[in-house]
């Protein structure tokens, strides 16, 4: 067979240079720490770090989402917390002020601090987050919730809806709760019915403000009811179609009961003065402390008055404690979501610690085993280069 010089050299330069692609491609490997430094390396090794870095970016920006969601959530609990200490403060007024210790002067002391906590509670439901959006007015997070629109009357400008982030590739989490629910969505009186008395009662009557007996008998006959005192010493009750449901004899503090529900009244009722019970109806706690300060503010002149002020006095803490109960309960869905993002902040650092972990095993290059071949391919590299040396200098014109 014969071999031409110029085939000769180039097989020999064609050595050298593969020897140098490996040699090359080695030294990148070191460098870079990657096994795989081009698709065409390891094909099917790519394609799956493709994905494992996806699932990777995509867990981590879950993680980024959990971490808005704990400071959204950490401040609405913080306002919820302090409307519940507001509340709390206000049933304290109420009870200290139906004390027959205190005169007007007192009461009106009382009726200036329930303003301020008014004041202070419609700053709290006007709270915005770290973002500068208003925590409780749902979508509508550039819109002010609250406002006092008349006086007395408070007006709701967000919506009902809530705000939720993905923290998981299955899991989304509400990082709000809307005004409505929180300040507004709550019922009066005792959840089922409320009590009043009549604006124009005499007498010194005060009622309870009562409870259901038997549920499924009230929710059959759910109805506003009027209790009229025939005379001095007898009531009857009728339905709002003026049907006759009940009477009887009055005795103080006696209960009343019908239709599944029953109240008390104590005092001495005058022969004409009338309660009414009315299905319970959403009532915001700002009108509930509104109500107390309109309590607070009666001038007491006379046993009338007393009865009226002492009847507002005790729906003012009945409603108190709905609101109450009804923050209690926020409160409790807030922190059980932030134990879920807990959890689920660390099934995610769990995940994108196994996924770097494989993606490492594919790729990430073995230094200890790089390091040798290198050696060895710089060894080749070098043979090739002298035996370019030696036999490139072969000719037969060498021995004429």
């Amino acid at each position: 067979m014969r071999i031409s010089t110029p085939q000769s050299q180039l097989t020999g330069i064609n050595s050298i240079l593969d020897q140098q692609a490996k040699l090359n491609r080695t030294q990148l490997q070191i460098s870079t720490g990657k096994r795989i430094v081009s698709p065409s390396d390891d094909p099917a090794g790519s394609a799956r770090i493709l994905d494992l870095n996806q699932i990777i970016s995509i867990t981590q920006q879950y993680q980024k989402n959990i971490d808005i969601a704990e400071e959204r959530l950490a401040s609405e609990e913080t306002a919820v917390k302090s409307a519940i200490s507001i509340l709390r403060r206000a049933r304290e007024l109420a009870i200290q002020a139906n004390s027959g210790s205190q005169d007007a002067i007192s009461r009106q002391s009382i009726a200036v601090e329930v303003r301020e906590l008014l004041d202070q509670l419609l700053s709290i439901a006007n709270t915005r987050g770290g973002d500068g959006d208003y925590l409780f007015s749902g979508y509508q997070g550039d819109t002010r919730p609250f406002s006092e629109t008349t006086p007395g009357n408070y007006g709701y400008f967000g919506d009902d809806g809530r705000r939720y982030l993905q923290i998981g590739p299955s899991r989304q989490i509400a990082v709000s709760d809307s005004g409505n629910d929180v300040f507004r969505a709550i019922r009066n009186g005792n959840g089922a019915f409320s009590v009043a008395q009549a604006s124009g009662n005499s007498g010194s009557g005060v009622i309870d403000p009562g409870n259901v007996t038997n549920p499924a008998t009230w929710q059959a006959n759910i109805d506003t009811y009027t209790i009229t005192f025939t005379s001095a010493t007898t009531w009857e009750v009728r339905d709002s179609a003026s049907a006759l449901v009940t009477s009887g004899t009055y005795v103080d503090g006696g209960d009343i009961q019908f239709n599944g529900i029953q109240t008390s009244i104590k005092g001495t009722p005058a022969s004409g003065d009338s309660f009414t019970i009315s299905p319970s109806v959403n009532q915001d706690v700002f009108t509930t402390l509104r109500n107390l300060v309109n309590t607070l503010d009666i001038t007491i002149t006379g046993d009338a008055d007393k009865a009226r002020y002492a009847n507002g006095i005790n729906s003012a803490i009945v409603d108190i404690d709905r609101g109450m109960e009804n923050l209690i309960n926020i409160e409790g869905g807030i922190g059980a979501r932030r134990n879920i993002l807990a959890s689920q902040k660390q099934d995610n650092e769990d995940l994108i610690l196994q996924r770097t972990e494989t993606l490492s095993s594919i790729e990430d290059v073995d230094l200890a085993k790089a390091i040798s071949e290198l050696n060895i391919e710089r060894v080749s590299l070098q043979a090739a280069q002298q035996a370019y040396v030696k036999v490139q200098n072969l000719s037969l014109f060498n021995f004429l």
